[in-house]
């Protein structure tokens, strides 16, 4: 499917790229090519073939979720840029 310079130009608009005349004939050959590419695959027989949206099982892979002792408060406070008691200071985010 060949696209037209006016049409390039009407896609670049949309896309608020600016283009030359030397790029959008570029783009009009890369856009027209690409177009084409789908029209191929226009042509797949897919009669029998589910719907999907992945082409292979996907399945997470998880560890056990096992209890585990966790780090003490001195450690994980050490690298704590301020602290407050056993609180690590921040800067405040929101005002109240």
């Amino acid at each position: 499917m060949a696209l037209t310079a006016d049409e390039v130009r009407h896609i670049a608009r949309l896309a608020r790229v600016a283009l030359s005349e030397d790029e959008v004939e570029r783009m009009r050959e890369q856009l027209s090519g690409i177009l084409d590419q789908f029209a191929v695959l226009n042509d797949i027989d897919t009669e029998g073939v589910p719907p999907t949206a992945q082409s292979l099982d996907l399945a997470n892979v998880e560890r056990a979720d096992e209890p585990r002792p966790s780090a003490s408060t001195e450690d994980v406070l050490a690298n704590a840029p301020r602290r407050e008691d056993d609180y690590i200071r921040v800067r405040a985010v929101l005002d109240t």
